[in-house]
C-alpha cells in the first residue's frame, strides 16, 4: 500500500518534468475531442429529443469515457461526487451499499433513478438501485448522463430528485487488467464485430475482487463483482442481455459491524426493441424488457455475551416487466413531438428471511439458544414476510412538445400520467423556456413535478428491524429552476438557482412497538432551495480544469452536506502522458441521530487522480488513486447508534489496457 502511494506521488512528480510536444495521432491524443465538440455533445435522456448542454430543457451533467478515466474512480456511483447537487456515500443498510444525496435530501428510499442504457435499475422492494446493483465497473462505461432535478415527466417513479443514465460501450475491442492495494485485482474484456451491414454483435465481461481495508471495528470491506453484457443488432431489431453479481460481506449491514455479515445480490436483464418506422419525420419503436433481481443478505442485529450473535436479513427476489411504444415526430412547422405509452409490472416473488435463530414449528424467529441454527440459514416461505409478495401494475402515458417559438426562444411543454393500481395515480407536468441571448449566453426557466411510489419494504416489511406502513402515500416534489449557461471556445459555466417544494416525504422513524426498531411514515412537508455552480476552462489543448460548488440555503434533510465542491484538473504532459488531479470537499456535519447520539464530522477534503501513459497506439497504462493520502473520516447515517459510518480509505490501482 505504501509502495503504491509513493509510486503515485513519484510518477506524478517525474511526469511533470517531461517536455510538451505536439500530439501525434488521434489514437494517442488524450484530448482528441475539442472543447467545442464537448459542448455540443448530444444528450437525449432529458427531453427525448437530440439536444446539447446549452439547449437541453433540464439541468444536466455529462461525463465522457475519458473524463471518467481521469477521475480515478472505479464505481459508477462515485462519479456522483463530481456532479453539482449530488453526492454518494456508504450507509448502514443491506451490505453498506452506496447511498445517494440529491439536492439537499439524504434518504434511503431511491430518490434518484438509475438507468443502464435507458433501462431502469431501481426495483420495487427497496427502491434504490444500489441495493441490488451496488457496483457498476467504470471499464464498461462509455458515458454517464445526469439529470439534476425532476425527471418523472419522462421516466415516472424514482426520477424524483435526479436521474443517472449509464451508457455502456458497444463498439470497443479491448482487454483491461487491474491490480491494486488491499488485495485488488480484476479484468475486463470487450468485443464487437459486424457480420454484415445489417448484423452486429457486442459483448463485455468484467470481474473485480478486493480483500478490503481493515477497520477499527474489526472488519474489512471486501468486494467481489462480475458484470456481463451482450447485444445483437439485426436490421431493425435489437436484442440485449445483462447480468451482474456483487458480494459485499463483513463491514456494515443493518447497522451492525461484523465479520459474519453477508450480502450478495444479482440482476438479470433481457430486452428486445423493434424499430417500425425511421425517417426524417417519424420514428416509431416498440420494446419489451424483463429484469430479475435477487438479494441474499444478513446483518448483525444484536451481539450477546452468553449466546451466539443474532443476524437477520432478506432473501428476496423481485421481477420487472415492461412493454413500451414510443414515437417522435417532426411537424412541418418544426415542432417536435415525443410521446409514449407503457405498461409495467413490478412483482416481489420471493420474500424469505436469512437468520441465525429460527423455530421450524412456529415458523418464527425466536432468539433463544434452543433455536440457534449453527450459523445463518435461509427460510424462503417465511409467514411474517408473506405480505411483501405484492405486484405493482402501472399504466403510463407521456408526451412532450418542443416548440421553436423563434430563433432565440424554444419552449418545451410535457407531462406524464402514471396510474399505479391500488396505490396511487400521479400527473407529472413539465415546462421549460430556453432563451438564447447571444452565442455566449443562454437563460432557462424550468418547472417540473416528480413523484416516488412507496415500495414493498416501506409498505409491508415485518421484521425485528422495521415494520411497514400500508397507508403510505407517494412522495412528490415541485421544482422551479432558473439557469444561466455561458460558453466560449475556452470556457463554459452554469449557474442554477433552484427551489423545491417537498410533500409527503417518506422517512424512517423509531417505533414504539417492541417488535421492531423502525417504521415508515409520510413524516413531513418542507421546502429547500440552493445554488449549483459548475464550469470548465480549457486554456489550451493540453490543460483543462473543471470545478463545481453547491450551497443550500436551508439545512438538508437528514443531515446531508449543506455545502460541497469538487475540482478536477487534467494536463497533457506530452503526446503520451496525461496527469489528472481531483479534489472533493465536503462541509462539516453536526447532528443528533434518532438514537440520541451526537454526530460531528469536521469539513474534509479527499484527493485523487490518475496518471496515464500511452505506450503505443493500441495500449496504455494508468495509475489511479482515490483518497490518495488515506484521510480518515465518517459519514452520517441516521440509523447508526452513534450516527457514524466509516468512510473509504486509500484505493490505489494500476490498470493496463490493450485495444485490438
Amino acid at each position: 500500500m505504501k509502495l503504491l502511494r509513493c509510486s503515485a506521488l513519484f510518477s506524478i512528480a517525474v511526469a511533470s518534468t517531461i517536455p510538451l510536444v505536439a500530439n501525434a495521432t488521434d489514437e494517442q491524443d488524450l484530448f482528441s475531442l475539442s472543447f467545442e465538440d464537448l459542448l455540443d455533445v448530444q444528450v437525449d435522456i432529458a427531453s427525448k429529443t437530440s439536444e446539447t448542454l446549452s439547449s437541453v430543457p433540464s439541468t444536466m451533467s455529462v461525463f465522457s469515457r475519458k473524463q471518467i478515466q481521469a477521475l480515478g474512480v472505479d464505481n459508477a456511483y462515485e462519479v456522483m461526487n463530481f456532479v453539482p447537487g449530488m453526492q454518494s456515500t456508504r450507509g448502514d443498510w443491506v451490505g453498506a451499499v452506496p447511498k445517494d444525496h440529491a439536492r439537499g435530501v439524504y434518504l434511503d428510499s431511491g430518490n434518484v433513478l438509475v438507468m443502464i442504457n435507458g433501462e431502469r435499475v431501481n426495483e420495487s422492494s427497496f427502491g434504490k438501485a444500489s441495493v441490488y446493483m451496488p457496483y457498476i465497473p467504470i471499464e464498461v462505461i462509455e458515458k454517464i448522463e445526469f439529470i439534476r432535478g425532476p425527471g418523472s415527466a419522462l421516466y415516472g417513479s424514482n426520477a424524483f430528485l435526479g436521474v443517472m443514465n449509464i451508457v455502456t460501450s458497444k463498439e470497443r475491442n479491448a482487454l483491461q487488467l487491474v491490480v491494486g492495494n488491499i488485495g485488488r485485482y480484476g479484468a475486463t474484456g470487450q468485443f464487437n464485430t459486424s457480420f454484415s451491414d445489417d448484423t452486429s454483435l457486442f459483448a463485455s465481461i468484467s470481474y473485480d475482487q478486493k480483500d478490503g481495508e481493515s477497520y477499527p471495528q474489526g472488519v474489512k470491506d471486501p468486494l467481489e463483482a462480475i458484470y456481463l453484457e451482450a447485444g445483437v443488432d439485426y436490421k431493425k431489431l435489437k436484442l440485449r442481455a445483462r447480468y451482474n453479481e456483487t458480494s459485499l460481506d463483513e463491514f456494515l449491514n443493518l447497522a451492525g459491524y461484523s465479520t459474519q455479515n453477508q450480502h450478495t445480490s444479482d440482476n438479470t436483464f433481457v430486452g428486445i426493441k423493434y424499430n417500425w418506422v425511421n425517417n426524417d419525420k417519424l420514428k416509431l419503436d416498440s420494446s419489451y424488457s424483463y429484469t430479475k433481481h435477487n438479494i441474499s443478505s444478513a446483518g448483525l442485529i444484536a451481539a450477546f455475551d452468553d449466546i451466539p450473535d443474532f443476524l437477520l436479513g432478506p432473501a428476496w427476489q423481485t421481477t420487472d416487466s415492461k412493454f413500451e411504444t414510443e414515437l417522435s415526430y417532426q411537424f412541418e412547422n418544426q415542432w417536435q413531438l415525443a410521446a409514449g405509452i407503457e405498461y409495467a409490472e413490478a412483482k416481489q416473488v420471493e420474500a424469505g428471511v436469512r437468520t441465525s435463530y429460527y423455530d421450524d414449528e412456529s415458523m418464527l424467529v425466536i432468539i433463544d439458544p434452543a433455536y440457534y441454527q449453527q450459523g445463518i440459514v435461509t427460510v424462503m416461505d417465511f409467514p411474517e414476510f408473506a405480505s411483501l409478495k405484492y405486484t405493482f401494475e402501472t399504466y403510463s402515458a407521456y408526451g412532450q412538445l418542443k416548440i421553436p417559438y423563434s430563433d432565440a426562444l424554444t419552449l418545451f411543454v410535457g407531462a406524464r400520467y402514471d396510474d399505479v393500481k391500488d396505490i396511487d395515480s400521479k400527473f407529472s407536468p413539465r415546462l421549460a423556456a430556453v432563451y438564447v441571448i447571444n452565442p455566449e449566453h443562454t437563460v432557462k426557466v424550468q418547472y417540473g413535478e416528480s413523484f416516488r411510489t412507496p415500495v414493498t419494504n416501506e409498505l409491508f416489511s415485518n421484521d425485528d428491524v422495521t415494520v411497514g406502513n400500508p397507508s403510505l402515500r407517494s412522495e412528490s416534489v415541485k421544482t422551479t429552476e432558473l439557469v444561466w449557461h455561458y460558453q466560449t471556445s475556452e470556457l463554459q459555466a452554469n449557474a442554477v438557482l433552484l427551489y423545491n417544494e417537498l410533500n409527503d416525504f417518506i422517512n424512517i422513524e423509531p417505533t414504539q412497538s417492541t417488535d421492531a426498531l423502525f417504521t415508515f411514515a409520510n413524516s413531513f412537508n418542507t421546502q429547500n432551495s440552493g445554488i449549483e455552480l459548475d464550469g470548465t476552462w480549457q486554456s489550451s489543448k493540453e490543460f483543462s480544469v473543471t470545478g463545481t460548488y453547491t450551497q443550500y440555503f436551508e439545512d438538508p434533510i437528514n443531515a446531508s452536506f449543506k455545502r460541497f465542491a469538487s475540482l478536477v484538473s487534467r494536463y497533457n504532459l506530452s503526446d503520451s502522458w496525461q496527469v489528472s488531479l481531483n479534489l472533493l470537499w465536503r462541509d462539516k456535519v453536526e447532528v443528533s441521530s434518532v438514537t440520541g447520539a451526537h454526530f460531528k464530522q469536521s469539513a474534509y477534503s479527499l484527493v485523487g487522480g490518475s496518471l496515464k501513459w500511452q505506450l503505443n497506439a493500441n495500449s496504455q497504462l494508468m495509475l489511479k488513486a482515490e483518497n490518495l493520502f488515506g484521510k480518515k473520516y465518517n459519514v452520517f447515517d441516521p440509523r447508526m447508534d452513534n450516527g457514524a459510518v466509516a468512510g473509504t480509505s486509500e484505493d490505489l490501482s494500476l490498470h493496463y489496457q490493450f485495444n485490438f
